[in-house]
């Protein structure tokens, strides 16, 4: 019985110990795109010269559309602790669910996506039928 308590704050002390090092490493912090800006720049890690003309973003902060003035259209969502983008095509299918849109990319690994984009969200839906 000793011995499973010195296991068992063994370990206790090590979990603590590690979530201590992830803090102080800032790992795993609730990221969110906070404003155009940030929109801006993840765009442009994203795809290199990707200038938006039009951001809308999630309220939550997950995930955000961004046009550029060819025309282009760029999904950007969070994955893990960071940010990634795919460049939505003919193929994106959208669906919308009053100020709701999801958005599929037919990407397997990048999945569906559901923004809530507001007041906004009617206009980008009818947007992403015309790509």
């Amino acid at each position: 019985m000793a011995m499973q308590l010195v296991l068992f704050g063994g370990s206790l002390a090590a979990i603590l110990l590690l979530a201590f090092i992830a803090h102080k490493l800032g790992l795993g912090g609730d990221i969110r795109i906070r404003d155009a800006d940030q929109a801006r720049a993840l765009a442009n890690e994203t795809i290199d010269g990707f200038d938006p003309v039009e951001i809308s973003i999630d309220r939550a902060g997950y995930g955000a559309l961004l046009r550029d003035a060819d025309g282009r259209v760029l999904l950007l969502r969070r994955h893990g602790a960071r940010f990634v983008g795919r460049l939505l095509d003919s193929h994106a299918e959208s669906r919308l669910d009053q100020q709701f849109i999801t958005i599929g990319t037919h990407e397997k690994r990048f999945g569906t996506v559901t923004l809530n984009l507001g007041p906004q969200a009617q206009a980008w839906a009818a947007s992403l039928r015309r790509l």
